[in-house]
Order: C-alpha cells, then sequence, then structure tokens
C-alpha cells in the first residue's frame, strides 16, 4: 500500500507467521539493509509453506532474535538444519545476526553421528504414535526401538531425553520442542520409504534377529524342547531355530513369512552399507 510523506513509497507487508517476522511500515530503499537473508538448502524447503518455498527468504531484523529462532520461524525445524554460515564462518544456532547478513541453512550431513554411550553400538529411538510399523521394522534389524501407540508429545519429550533416545517423528512441531535432546524428521509415507530415509540417515550398525517386533525385547536362543508347549507341532517338525523373548516370552523362528522379511533386511544391509562406503575416506 502507499502513504503519505514526501512522495516515499512505504510497503506494509506480514512477513511470516512466527515472532521472529513482522508487520509494519518497512522503506523500501531500505528494505534490503534491514532485513535477514536466508539461503536454504533445497532438501529443507519441504518444511516451508507451499507459498514461501524459496530458497532465498529474507525476514525483518529485530536485533533480537537469534539464528535458530529465524529459522524455526521460517517453518524449519533445528534438529533438520546443518552447519549455519555467515559469510563463510560457521555460527550457532544462538547467534543473533546483523541486518544484512546472509545466513546459509545447509541440511544435516550423512551420516549423521549421534553421541553413544559406552558399550552401545548403535543409537537408540523413539517413535511417535504414527510410526508402528516402521517401529517394527527397526526392531526387526535388531535395533533399540521404543514405541507406544498412546503416548503425549510432552512424555515423548521426556523419555527420549531420560533415556538418550532419538525421537523419530513426522510432527514438525514435536521437533521444535527447546527441551528435545535429539530429534528427526522421518521422511516418506510408505514404510520402506521411511525406513530407507532413516537408514541413509543414520546408518546405524544393524543385528537383524535379535529383538521382539513386539515388545523390543532381546531375543535369547532356545532349544526345540523349551518351546514345545508354545509351538505347533508342525512347525516343531520343520524348524530347529528358536528365539524367546526375555521379556514377553514371544518365541520366533523363520517361517511362512521369512522371504519378506529377509528382503527387508537385506535391502537394509545394502542402505546402510553404501552410505558407509561413501562416507568413507
Amino acid at each position: 500500500m502507499t502513504g503519505g510523506g514526501g512522495g516515499r513509497r512505504v510497503i506494509t507487508r506480514r512477513w511470516c507467521e512466527g515472532d521472529a517476522w513482522h508487520s509494519g511500515g518497512v522503506d523500501e530503499s531500505d528494505e534490503n539493509h534491514q532485513a535477514v537473508h536466508l539461503e536454504i538448502a533445497d532438501e529443507l524447503l519441504t518444511f516451508l509453506p507451499a507459498s514461501r518455498r524459496r530458497v532465498r527468504q529474507r525476514v525483518a531484523h529485530d536485533g533480537t532474535s537469534t539464528v535458530g529462532h529465524i529459522v524455526e520461524a521460517v517453518g524449519v525445524p533445528l534438529p533438520e538444519v546443518g552447519p549455519l554460515t555467515i559469510g563463510g564462518t560457521r555460527v550457532e544456532p544462538s547467534h543473533r545476526p546483523q541486518a544484512g547478513d546472509l545466513v546459509r541453512v545447509a541440511v544435516v550431513p550423512r551420516p549423521q553421528a549421534v553421541p553413544l554411550e559406552n558399550g552401545q553400538e548403535a543409537p537408540r529411538f523413539l517413535l511417535d504414535v504414527h510410526l508402528g510399523t516402521l517401529s517394527r521394522r527397526l526392531r526387526l534389524l535388531g535395533l533399540d526401538t521404543a514405541y507406544h501407540n498412546d503416548m503425549d508429545d510432552p512424555a515423548l519429550v521426556v523419555q527420549a531425553n531420560e533415556e538418550r533416545r532419538v525421537l523419530l517423528t513426522q510432527d514438525r512441531g514435536l521437533l521444535r520442542r527447546r527441551a528435545l535432546w535429539f530429534g528427526a524428521y522421518v521422511r516418506g509415507t510408505r514404510p520402506d520409504d521411511q525406513l530407507r530415509d532413516l537408514l541413509g540417515r543414520f546408518a546405524p550398525r544393524l543385528r537383524p534377529w535379535t529383538r521382539c517386533t513386539a515388545c523390543n525385547g532381546v531375543l535369547l536362543p532356545v532349544g526345540k524342547e523349551e518351546v514345545e508347549e508354545q509351538v505347533r507341532e508342525g512347525t516343531l517338525r520343520s524348524y530347529d531355530v528358536y528365539g524367546r523373548c526375555e521379556i514377553c516370552g514371544q518365541v520366533y523362528w523363520r517361517g511362512a513369512h521369512g522371504g519378506r522379511l529377509e528382503e527387508i533386511v537385506q535391502e537394509a544391509e545394502r542402505t546402510v552399507a553404501s552410505v558407509t562406503n561413501f562416507a568413507s575416506p
């Protein structure tokens, strides 16, 4: 819109939803100097509203907002953000940019490192209520995977922090919670695609057939004679190798669905190997 005042053209614009974005009069001639500019990696554009899905973004500069706050106000959750740089120098999310700065926002590098405790071979995961199928596949691969179909967001954050689990979700709001220790957005709608994305991101060490897909307990090897009362006679005649969950007592063997499960395991191993080989010097 135009206004008076010496014939100068003033633009009134609502920049974006979020505290770091402002509405109000901006002198068009000084617009670039009163803003912080973002250059967002292509892989992160999916988090932006369709109407603003552009690599270059301009954000009103208020002198107090941090880089992390500005990036999240645009729509990108910080757990999905890799290195942040201004003028070629890396800055932390807590850095306060100057007016006119260009902030380059990179995607998280792959494979992404996760802090592990002594003796821990692979990241531990916690999945939100919408990722039940993915949780079973991760357990099939031997990854320590917690899942609850009735846990709310605050409780998920508490468990992820207390047990040092990577929280996997497709809820962008959940990833923006400040208290969250480590989170990751799961891309894809099909379990096959979700699993491929996750393995490509973390390249965890796999130990297939070692966890209960129902409860996440460790499977212990047992002999035929120990499972006679839990397994049908025909199964006992056909299979020799069994495992029993140390928590729920569920008995496992390579049964009728073994072929499909083998395919999932083999594809997962190929995915991890390709990422690991690519990352090796």
